[in-house]
């Protein structure tokens, strides 16, 4: 609706320009928000008063003029003007409940996307293989798979890419040690952080061993095909651990979207080379490295990037320009997100310059860094064990779904064992995923497991919950949420509020998919749960009067109940008939 509004907006405004009311030239961001108070519209639009001055005229002046050049739309019942100046505009209720037919009929909720559709790139998860996954994974792996959900079911063809760190010196020692007890290794990396941790004792304490690591190192790097063997083998054990995490935290990542960095090591000396004929490089110290004017240090001289070290060897960002390089050229990617840490934000923005530059992309191709803060504790310091250790992603995910099982058979039980475990595993992991979600991407949040397994508030469970109490009516009912007949019919004020939010999913899934900002969609279910709750406690649904208004009430409990169930699934959340 708010993209309707802006429409006709800038017809009036064409046409005041070319009757001289306006100054030709002006392209003003035409801002349209929710207004809270409904007895004052449903939507206001401040477009007068920011027009003003350039038009010569009183903010109020210009509003009448603006109202008068607004084409007819059947949408809106009205528009008035409102304090110093703002246009309020007011929902033609009817026009609202046949857009919510049309919603109801659509398997897609008549939810399309605004702007063309897109092929998709989405750097996401990234775990280094030489260690377990730990908590400062998680955010890049659901934060990433919720926006990928989310495009995807706007229409754009999503490619997901798991950059992982399946290379580097770490690996001759990891091999050295592997090779000492190859027997023993199934058992030895059940538990990576253990054997990243022996490895590199025995690196410590044995300069044999040490010697070996730095030989098989340089071996790996040639290519030697017993070298290469241990390497699969390692990375296939450590990858399969990583598989199970994003199985259960329920994912959308499959071993055939890993692509690590070992894929672009015979591209590294091309990109080098590709960036000397540019004329690109410059050598410093002995390094190469390209020099950008526009990003500067305290002492105002420009920053290098780095691509080759004095030694020879390659760095992350040489890396980087090749794996653009190939979503360019290779998977014709229209934009490519990278869901890294906020503190990498110089890094990309150095690294998609010096893309552009060399010509490794092509011309309008979106690079975008969709940085995130970091996950703290109760201290408000980085997460960490009680020894100052890093938290295993594995253990916080056990721990949460131990919690969610003493709190649920605490409210039912009664309930089956098997279908305790069901539920608890449910809101176990969907409260860690949405406690994350719900926070702004670039935030640091602190990590609490109280607040996320609460049924009261922005969590999880409250919204799980919600969904539940659609099914009920149902169930009560005997009847499936498709098999309803009638038609919508709003009345009273309630329906109305329900009405005009499950009108906006469209518009929220745009919004989260050009911003790449799950918590949009977080707080538009969270408001949703509360209007429906008001509409149901306000709102007969089984007893109301008449049967009309019966059908009619059920109808908008189906579209709020397949509108969160959708809107859960998008966010990796998975739903619940009971709890």
């Amino acid at each position: 609706m708010k993209d309707s509004i802006r429409h006709l907006i800038q017809q009036a405004l064409v046409r005041l320009t070319s009757e001289g009311v306006l100054p030709e030239g002006l392209t003003p961001a035409i801002q349209v928000e929710n207004t809270k108070d409904k007895s004052h519209g449903d939507f206001a639009s401040n477009i007068a008063l920011m027009l003003a001055k350039p038009a010569g005229l009183k903010p109020r002046d210009l509003a009448e003029k603006l109202i008068a050049a607004l084409p007819q739309d059947a949408q809106v019942s009205k528009v008035e003007i409102a304090g110093p100046g703002f246009l309020n505009f007011f929902q033609n209720s009817a026009a609202l409940a046949e857009r919510l037919e049309t919603a109801l009929a659509d398997p897609q909720l008549a939810v399309r996307k605004v702007n063309a559709t897109q092929r998709v790139v989405i750097d996401l998860s990234s775990p280094n293989l030489a260690k377990e996954m730990h908590v400062g994974h998680l955010r890049s792996t659901i934060i990433g798979d919720a926006v990928g959900r989310v495009l995807e079911f706007l229409g754009d063809e999503v490619i997901r890419q798991n950059h992982v760190g399946d290379w580097g010196t770490q690996f001759g020692m990891l091999l050295a040690y592997l090779e000492e007890k190859p027997a023993a290794a199934e058992s030895e990396l059940s538990d990576l952080e253990q054997f990243y941790r022996a490895a590199k004792q025995r690196f410590d304490e044995s300069a044999e061993f040490a010697d070996r690591a730095r030989e098989l190192v340089v071996k790996l790097q040639a290519g030697d095909a017993q070298c290469l063997s241990l390497w699969a083998r390692f990375n296939d054990i450590s990858l399969s651990h990583c598989q199970k995490i994003y199985d259960r935290l329920n994912v959308k990542l499959t071993p055939a979207d890993v692509k690590g960095e070992s894929a672009y090591n015979a591209e590294l000396a091309g990109i080098v080379d590709a960036l000397r004929e540019k004329g690109l490089l410059t050598e410093d110290n002995g390094a190469q490295c390209v020099f950008l004017d526009e990003f500067k240090n305290a002492e105002g001289n420009p920053l290098p990037v780095i691509v080759q070290k004095a030694g020879g060897g390659y760095l992350y960002a040489t890396t980087d320009l090749a794996a653009m390089r190939y979503r360019s050229q290779v998977l014709h990617a229209d934009r490519a997100l990278y869901f890294v840490d906020q503190r990498q934000a110089l890094h990309f923005q150095m690294a998609f310059e010096v893309a552009r530059r060399a010509g490794f992309v092509h011309e309008g191709m979106q690079l975008e860094h969709m940085g995130f803060g970091t996950m703290n504790g109760a201290d408000g310091r980085p997460f960490k064990t009680r020894d100052g250790g890093t938290v295993k992603l594995i253990d916080l995910l056990d721990e949460a779904e131990q919690r969610a099982y003493a709190l649920v058979k605490g409210k039912n039980p009664d309930l089956d064992e098997t279908e305790l475990r069901q539920i608890a595993r449910a809101v176990g992991i969907s409260a860690v995923k949405y406690a994350d979600l719900s926070k702004h991407r670039t935030s640091d949040y602190r990590f609490n497991f109280e607040l996320m397994l609460s049924f009261e508030g922005n969590t999880a469970p409250y919204l799980l919950y919600a969904y539940t109490r659609v099914a009920s009516v149902f169930r009560k009912l005997g009847q499936g949420i498709d098999e309803i007949s009638g038609q919508i019919q709003l009345q009273a004020d309630q329906e109305l509020a329900l009405a005009a939010k499950l009108a906006q999913f469209g518009e929220v899934l745009n919004s989260v998919g050009e911003k790449g900002e799950p918590h949009l969609l977080c707080a538009y279910l969270y408001d949703l749960a509360g209007l429906f709750s008001s509409f149901y406690e306000h709102c007969p649904i089984l007893s109301a009067e008449q049967e009309e208004q019966k059908q009619s009430r059920l109808r908008l409990a189906a579209l709020t109940g397949k509108t969160l169930k959708q809107g859960l699934e998008l966010l990796g959340l998975e739903t619940l008939e009971r709890m």
